[in-house]
């Protein structure tokens, strides 16, 4: 019997789940880190999700199970203080450089005077001190307001053990804010900007959340369900070409080469990855590599791109997703995608 194309594509995600998620599915060595160190008893945890333009949503593995967003949050902040600004305004403030540097560095764009970009600590701190609202409250609350609509969550919101747990083990964001705000980058009181940034990395969400949230910004920045605008669709441009660039801490570079689609990671294992016009995928999986990338998320994220021809400067004879995901536009998916787990990327 002729299978659908929802099946296509859930056999699909069933079979990169199962050889990514079995012993040896990642090597050892690539998984060097959990954060925190509690996150080692839930190595065991793999979910992936994803919900295309439409609004047809796909589901393996722990993809109900919550996690914070912890650095993914970036992304949505990056988003409101555009809005907020205008580009030029953050450009002002926060660069697009990628910094070549770990996610928390103590460094800066000197020539331009500003951290190099919204996806590293130091750009993620100025963006929450662009985003407007006249008390840490305030902001917090539009925060979550843009969040819900992202994920279709109206529920979603800050879980205070890890924002309390956050805020007494935050020294280097503590430093680096008062350096900045010495050199001119930051302004006004630095516990409050800090409790916006840290409030926004502790909201929790599911992999199938944030599956939405990427086919948001994946649909132009208009929920795929409610049609209701996130973002405007001039800057989710701006914030997808600084997730291709910035999004994977230190490895963004090489990311950029070898998987070539937007995408952010957090400490807490988590990818969300939104491929423009398409789909959107949500990854989580404790178990980061020497970068702070979940190990998982980035295999996953990395055979996707090499099975679709996702890859941004791909051939478009390449790219086969479309093909599937569209509708009006079939093709013998069976031929097309030959089931078997044979066809990991080499180098995984």
């Amino acid at each position: 019997m002729e299978q659908t194309e929802r099946e296509i594509i859930q056999q699909q995600l069933d079979e990169l789940h199962q050889v990514i998620g079995r012993p040896g599915g990642i090597p050892d060595n690539r998984v060097v880190a959990y954060y925190p160190p509690a996150m080692a008893e839930r190595a065991h945890l793999f979910g992936l999700a994803a919900t295309d333009i439409e609004g047809t949503q796909w589901q393996v593995g722990d993809a109900e199970e919550r996690f914070p967003l912890h650095s993914i949050s970036k992304v949505f902040t990056y988003g409101l203080a555009l809005e907020d600004n205008g580009r030029e305004e953050v450009l002002l403030r926060v660069g697009v450089e990628p910094s070549g540097d770990p996610f928390n560095s103590i460094s800066f764009d000197e020539v331009n005077h500003r951290p190099f970009n919204p996806m590293i600590n130091a750009g993620a701190l100025v963006a929450a001190n662009l985003v407007h609202g006249s008390s840490k409250e305030e902001k917090v609350e539009r925060l979550l307001t843009r969040l819900r609509i992202y994920s279709g969550n109206p529920d979603l919101a800050v879980d205070e053990d890890v924002l309390a747990e956050q805020l007494v083990s935050n020294d280097r964001n503590v430093s680096l804010s008062y350096l900045m705000r010495s050199l001119g980058m930051l302004h006004g009181n630095i516990e409050d900007n800090l409790y916006v940034y840290l409030a926004a990395c502790s909201v929790t969400v599911t992999a199938l959340e944030l599956s939405t949230m990427a086919a948001t910004l994946a649909r132009g920045g208009a929920n795929p369900f409610t049609g209701v605008p996130a973002l405007p669709r001039t800057y989710t441009r701006d914030v997808l070409s600084v997730m291709i660039m910035c999004g994977m801490y230190d490895a963004a570079g090489q990311w950029a080469y070898d998987v070539g689609i937007p995408a952010k990671s957090s400490v807490s294992g988590a990818i969300l990855a939104p491929i423009p016009d398409a789909i959107g995928v949500g990854v989580y999986s404790p178990g980061l590599d020497r970068h702070g990338n979940s190990g998982r998320g980035v295999a996953v994220c990395r055979a996707l791109s090499d099975r679709f021809g996702l890859h941004v400067f791909a051939d478009p004879s390449e790219s086969r997703l479309g093909r599937i995901v569209r509708p009006g536009r079939r093709e013998d998916a069976t031929e097309m995608y030959p089931s078997g787990d044979g066809w990991l990327p080499e180098g995984l």
